[in-house]
């Protein structure tokens, strides 16, 4: 009996997602783009045809199998792979902090693709970690991020930040030596703010929520790392000709 009761609430439950789902696209933001090529469901494949290639180095960056097991070293068995992690664990070859990476590897040595999924989040100081790939990746190589834009909290205190495409993109600017290739978001969020919140707040829809936030780049030159620094970039030159949205009459 408690068993069909239960099954009867779950019902009961799901009927006004029924309903609900039927206006899910109210909830996008026509000025977010939709990441095609490299959205969560596709960025693998792709990579794995443009790296999975004789001669080519790859890098993964936080390739320890903490959800599930990688499929990366398989798909790559034409390349050189290579798994980087804070600890030591399935996949992984090399264990350091990402803040420092290329002290792990030896001077001159590069890679033609270097990625990371659900990482960037975990960095303290991710500018920092931006300039180490650029110190890694051969002119011509790609870097690829997907990290999180919206998200419930995890593996905490290390939980750091949440990205938007648009700040993908500040991190891997041209100053560094990166060209943008696709930037954007995917998986849609359905949100409202619970009955816990403040007053005026409580149950309110909240609209423009992505899980997902996907970055693919392409190193064009080379940079001086060591006379790089964040605080001698002109704003301009990293929000790509945008302005802050002016006051609304």
């Amino acid at each position: 009996m408690n068993k069909l009761l239960k099954q009867a609430l779950l019902i009961i439950r799901r009927l006004p997602l029924l309903i609900e789902s039927r206006f899910d696209k109210n909830f996008l933001s026509p000025d977010v783009p939709i990441a095609k090529n490299v959205s969560h469901k596709k960025w693998q494949n792709y990579l794995y045809e443009i790296g999975n290639k004789p001669g080519m180095r790859v890098l993964e960056i936080g390739s320890r199998e903490v959800t599930g097991t990688s499929n990366a070293r398989k798909k790559f068995t034409n390349a050189e792979y290579v798994g980087f992690d804070y600890y030591p664990g399935d996949n992984v070859d090399v264990v350091g902090d990402a803040h420092k990476l290329s002290s792990y590897f030896k001077n001159g040595e590069h890679f033609d693709l270097i990625f990371s999924s659900a990482c960037f989040e975990h960095f303290a100081m991710p500018w920092l970690v931006t300039k180490e790939i650029s110190k890694l990746l051969k002119v011509g190589g790609h870097i690829f991020v997907e990290t999180h834009f919206s998200h419930s909290s995890h593996e905490r205190p290390w939980h750091f930040f949440q990205f938007s495409d648009m700040a993908l993109k500040v991190l891997f600017p041209e100053a560094l030596g990166f060209k943008c290739i696709e930037a954007g978001m995917s998986n849609p969020i359905v949100g409202r703010f619970s009955s816990l919140a403040d007053d005026y707040l409580k149950n309110k829809p909240v609209g423009g929520l992505y899980c997902h936030s996907e970055y693919l780049g392409r190193k064009t030159r080379e940079v001086d790392i060591n006379s790089f620094d964040w605080a001698q970039l002109d704003l301009s030159s990293v929000v790509e000709k945008t302005v802050y949205p002016q006051p609304k009459a």
